[in-house]
């Protein structure tokens, strides 16, 4: 089994962004969507007209704009990065950030991630959307999508 990353949040998060598991490349810096190829900092600079490199500006710019950042699952069997081999899953408390700060919504980055939510999670009240997978492997990622639906809801 292996283990994910604590979440990313503080008492004045209001969006949750919720992953899937993080990536080998992510496991290899400790941190979010490490794989540079992975859309999802680029979206968020592009959306917030931001710029962070390190993984302190990411948290920073996080807390600053009240988005919280975790993943649904929090323990599995997983080969490589691809979230069709994650077996044997633990699924993450989401009680830890939903008691602690006022969420409002949920966003789910990965169709992965969304079934795992609604499995486990799918009588929360909160708002809960899906959008594509800001991960290299989405090949008909459409980025105009993307960011149009979560500045929706941002």
């Amino acid at each position: 089994m292996i283990k994910g990353f604590e979440p990313v949040f503080d008492k004045n998060s209001n969006i949750l962004i919720l992953g899937s598991f993080p990536s080998i490349k992510s496991r290899e810096i400790l941190f979010y969507y490490g794989n540079k190829q992975n859309r999802f900092w680029k979206l968020l600079s592009k959306i917030f007209n931001a710029e962070f490199n390190t993984t302190d500006e990411k948290k920073d710019f996080l807390y600053k704009n009240k988005i919280a950042l975790w993943d649904i699952v929090d323990e599995c069997e997983i080969k490589g990065s691809s979230d069709s081999s994650i077996k044997i899953i633990k699924v993450s408390d989401l009680s830890v950030i939903l008691e602690k700060a006022d969420i409002k919504k949920i966003i789910c980055n990965g169709k992965k991630a969304y079934e795992i939510y609604k499995k486990y999670y799918g009588n929360l009240q909160t708002e809960c959307i899906c959008l594509p997978s800001t991960s290299p492997a989405n090949v008909i990622f459409n980025e105009d999508l993307w960011i149009n639906e979560l500045k929706e809801r941002i």
